[in-house]
């Protein structure tokens, strides 16, 4: 129910429109009801649903790509990415380290809160892409392991 307040030549009229049905208005103008046929059909504005796809925070660099190697591939590389955005709070390795499965690697602010990053595979650190006090987005590479 919807009530509107018009000022016609002076005249003032209170139009209270009840039902809205295809081409079809129940209303009432100043206390009489009246069934008013529409020219067209009124739509009704529906708000959009939005939907958020499930993020799934990932260390690969593409998720077609198998998460296991073949044998003749070199085993334990890959990237380490940021799972969140935030600030880089610490970093506990350096270039050269040799880092095992589940190792923190970065401590990272987001939120006001501290996330630790651990490595998810074995290797050695060739490259760290960020420093101390940087900002990250998710899914940057934070560092670079062989």
């Amino acid at each position: 129910m919807k009530k509107f307040n018009f000022k016609i030549n002076g005249n003032q009229y209170e139009v209270v429109i009840n039902t809205l049905e295809d081409d079809l208005a129940t209303v009432e103008v100043n206390g009489t009801a009246y069934t008013v046929e529409l020219e067209q059909k009124s739509t009704v504005v529906k708000t959009p649903k939005l939907m958020r796809t499930v993020a799934v925070p990932t260390t690969d660099s593409s998720q077609a790509i198998a998460k296991t190697s073949s044998p003749t591939a070199p085993k334990g590389g890959g990237t380490i990415k940021s799972p969140l955005p935030g600030v880089i709070l610490k970093l506990h390795v350096k270039v050269g380290d040799v880092v095992s499965l589940s190792q923190e690697l970065i401590t990272l602010e987001a939120m006001k809160m501290e996330n630790s990053v651990q490595a998810d595979k074995a290797g050695e650190v060739i490259a760290i892409h960020f420093n101390t006090g940087d900002a990250v987005m998710e899914g940057d590479v934070l560092i670079t392991i062989k």
